[in-house]
């Protein structure tokens, strides 16, 4: 015990939380980037905004599959090295993106962002506790990358697609990537692998009924979300009469309010991980269905919906490693495939109905969906307590 609480160790242990909270922000930054540049994206190279959410839905299918097979695939392997090899492929798929001469090339960069994505989420929220033995918190700090990215990627990459196009907003990515790869070089200790499950054995904890539920409500709610959120641009332009100039500063307030949902979520999901995701999927539910009622008066729902969706990445992937406390990486490569599976769906989903039958029905799907996690999480099992020890 002298030696986990030796001060020197903990604080370089801190730097390399700090370093891998970093990457989880990075990689869910570059995969929300294009839900903010799908117009000009999608002008810029000649397709719809229902085909330039593709690029979101391509990232998302990788991301998936790539998670559960990395899990296995990477078994003793220095999970630093892994890391540092993850975020440069990020870094190529980024820089590729801000180059892409088409549509086409665009989706290749994408998918090479899945597949790190996928990999660095999947191993990162099991290094808390080795990083920093007897600290829940250094969990919940690589968690925050996650969930911080989750909110403020689309109003940073809006803003930057303002300000310098869209492809700088993929370069800056590029970047951001090249010098998080380098602190986790630095900063990390090495970090041998330490074998799991199968890949078979890996996709035989789905079946335990608290990961089956917990499955099923990231399922619905980040389907119902992506469905709607992916195409929230065309919504506030079109149903709510927001200007361009305006739409940056409203995404940048849904993503503060994401930021304080975030823990707000994560110290009700350590007393309750069952009622506080009932409360999240009613709260979303009921905010996406206002929003075309409402018209140009629902802009302040838009905090509203930043403020619960912020709490799902949290709420969800701690009921998931809760459920399996000693399978944790083979629980997050579950939770990273379902949830990027979910968004795939969702904005593929979303795309097809937005060119159907319009934007505003993307919202009425979003809604359903909140409803039906919300109702799943009330019903199905659910672990007692979110603490993670």
């Amino acid at each position: 015990m002298a030696e986990l609480m030796d001060p020197h160790r903990m604080r370089s242990g801190w730097f390399g939380v700090a370093a891998t909270a970093a990457a989880t922000f990075t990689v869910v930054t570059s995969e929300m980037l294009p839900v903010g540049l799908l117009t000009p994206v999608g002008a810029a190279l000649a397709v719809s905004e229902g085909v330039a959410g593709l690029t979101l839905t391509v990232t998302g299918l990788v991301a998936a599959v790539s998670a559960p097979l990395l899990t296995p695939v990477l078994g003793r392997l220095d999970r630093r090295l892994a890391l540092v090899a993850l975020v440069l492929l990020l870094a190529v798929g980024n820089l590729a993106s801000a180059w892409a001469p088409g549509f086409g090339v665009l989706v290749v960069a994408r998918a090479l962002v899945g597949v790190g994505m996928g990999g660095v989420w999947a191993i990162a929220a099991g290094l808390g506790a080795r990083l920093v033995p007897g600290r829940p918190a250094a969990t919940a700090v690589i968690f925050s990358g996650i969930a911080v990215a989750s909110v403020l990627g689309v109003p940073l990459g809006t803003y930057l697609g303002e300000l310098a196009g869209w492809r700088a907003a993929f370069a800056v990515a590029g970047g951001l990537a090249v010098v998080v790869a380098l602190a986790l070089a630095v900063l990390l200790p090495r970090l041998p692998g330490e074998p799991g499950p199968r890949l078979g054995g890996v996709l035989r904890l789905a079946a335990e009924r608290r990961v089956a539920t917990g499955l099923a409500v990231v399922a619905l709610l980040v389907t119902g979300h992506f469905a709607a959120y992916t195409y929230v641009r065309p919504v506030l332009e079109q149903v709510s009469g927001v200007s361009p100039a305006l739409l940056g500063t409203l995404l940048l307030g849904y993503g503060l309010a994401g930021v304080v949902g975030n823990f707000v979520a994560g110290w009700a999901v350590a007393r309750s991980p069952r009622w506080t995701l009932v409360v999240l999927g009613g709260v979303l539910a009921g905010t996406v269905l206002l929003i075309p009622l409402l018209g140009a008066a629902a802009v302040g729902l838009l905090l509203v919906w930043g403020l619960a969706y912020g709490g799902v990445s949290v709420s969800t992937q701690t009921w998931l490693l809760a459920s399996v406390p000693r399978a944790r990486e083979a629980g997050s490569a579950l939770f990273v495939g379902v949830f990027n599976a979910a968004i795939a769906a969702g904005a593929l989903a979303g795309g097809r109905i937005a060119d159907a039958l319009g934007v505003t029905a993307v919202l009425w799907l979003g809604g359903a969906l909140a409803i039906a996690a919300a109702v799943v999480a009330g019903l199905g099992r659910a672990p007692e307590s979110g603490v993670l020890r």
